[in-house]
């Protein structure tokens, strides 16, 4: 699957998130945590979705036992890489300096995010020929 092809809607989203959080799970276990989060959804909706889902490539089922075992066959980072690509088109013309700017204008960072923040800048200082960190 190219990068490209990781573009799923908001409410499947939700579905491979609770996979990713939970592991391995029956339809009723997926069900069972976004209730617990708050997402009123009926059971036949979230079998849609797993179904769905494994249809486009991002599950995988096990149907070895009475209840179907779903998991996810597409990791977290590579879905977050193509949306985040896909933001970047839409609003920014594919530049990330400028989210990156706006990020971190209306962000709230721990101590360990702004020294890691700083170590970035300072890495990509040093790649463009900049001076080297003191």
């Amino acid at each position: 699957m190219s990068e490209r092809e990781y573009d799923i809607g908001t409410a499947e989203l939700e579905v491979l998130s609770a996979l990713w959080e939970l592991g391995p799970s029956t339809v009723r276990a997926v069900l069972n945590h976004l209730h617990e989060r708050g997402r009123r959804v009926a059971y036949t909706t979230v079998l849609t979705y797993m179904t769905r889902l494994e249809a486009k490539g991002f599950v995988r089922t096990d149907k070895r036992e009475q209840a179907y075992v779903y998991r996810a066959a597409v990791t977290q980072s590579k879905v977050r890489r193509s949306r985040l690509r896909q933001l970047l088109d839409q609003l920014y013309d594919g530049a990330s300096a400028p989210l990156a700017l706006q990020l971190i204008r209306q962000g709230r960072f721990t101590r360990e995010e702004i020294d890691e923040l700083r170590q970035l800048i300072d890495r990509l200082d040093v790649k463009r020929g900049g001076s080297q960190p003191d």
